[in-house]
């Protein structure tokens, strides 16, 4: 009989809303594909599957993402249970690997290339794309009452630019870049902070440095990478004002729990459809 394993997929991105979508299909008997740039910026590191490209490999929640030199080495990592993530930013492992489903969870609010085309089914999370002209579906990513929300016509809610509420903070709780440079952490994920408390510093080709400073009190739930190379403006820091979510900063969030739920209702309704077909 065919099972979840034989069905494929590919996920593009593998950042800490894409890993709610991964993890969620992997629970539910799938194996998917990871593609991901070679230099990934998820700040929510502890919670994205992207950092195995760094670490070689990498464990959330008891699932294991493991970097593949190429699409061979990548199946049999899926063989042996765990999940394989490749660089490939162009996606040119999906016309060799010839997917069942092509999930965009790269989160760029635009689309990077992905088409209908590229398998039978096609999913796209947040806006940048079209349903029914750009690919199949597109799950909402805005916070609130249709955050999840599988759009068979049509585009996402368009991007505001202001993070979801956490406790009543909005922007304050998210802290931009304000030189280019290279990153040099003071503080780790999880660590408590206190608002104009220096948690990182920006490093020019100068050598001349740029604190970085804690927007508001609260847990520092994301951190860029310590060494990443920022632009100006580039999101670096996220956190979490409520001091009693300290294990928040460590599994997945609510919202990608969420949209991972509706990417797993769709290419689970696609599976059982095929095997009814057979």
């Amino acid at each position: 009989m065919k099972t979840a394993n034989d069905y494929r997929i590919v996920v593009r991105g593998a950042g800490d809303i894409a890993t709610g979508s991964i993890y969620r299909l992997y629970k539910a008997g799938f194996r998917p594909i990871l593609l991901e740039i070679d230099k990934p910026s998820a700040i929510r590191r502890t919670v994205a599957f992207s950092e195995a490209v760094y670490d070689g490999a990498t464990e959330i929640e008891g699932v294991t993402a493991r970097l593949a030199k190429n699409l061979d080495e990548a199946v049999k990592i899926a063989e042996a249970d765990e999940l394989p993530i490749l660089l490939d930013a162009e996606g040119k492992t999906i016309g060799d690997y010839r997917p069942d489903a092509v999930v965009d969870a790269i989160l760029a609010k635009k689309n990077l290339g992905t088409s209908k085309e590229m398998a039978p089914l096609t999913i796209a999370l947040g806006p940048g794309f079209e349903a029914g002209k750009d690919c199949d579906y597109v799950i909402e990513t805005m916070r609130g009452h249709n955050l999840g929300r599988v759009i068979s016509e049509g585009p996402a809610m368009p991007n505001t630019g202001t993070p979801g509420a956490i406790a009543g903070v909005t922007k304050d709780r998210v802290i931009h870049s304000p030189d280019k440079g290279v990153m040099r952490n003071v503080n780790k994920i999880g660590d408590v902070v206190q608002k104009g408390e220096v948690i990182a510093y920006i490093e020019d080709e100068e050598g001349k440095k740029t604190d970085i400073e804690a927007s508001i009190s609260g847990l520092l739930r994301g951190l860029i990478r310590d060494g990443f190379i920022v632009t100006e403006g580039f999101k670096i820091a996220d956190i979490d004002p409520r001091l009693e979510e300290h294990d928040n900063c460590f599994t997945i969030s609510d919202k990608a729990r969420s949209i991972g739920g509706s990417v797993l209702e769709l290419i689970t309704a696609d599976y059982i459809s095929k095997l009814t077909k057979k």
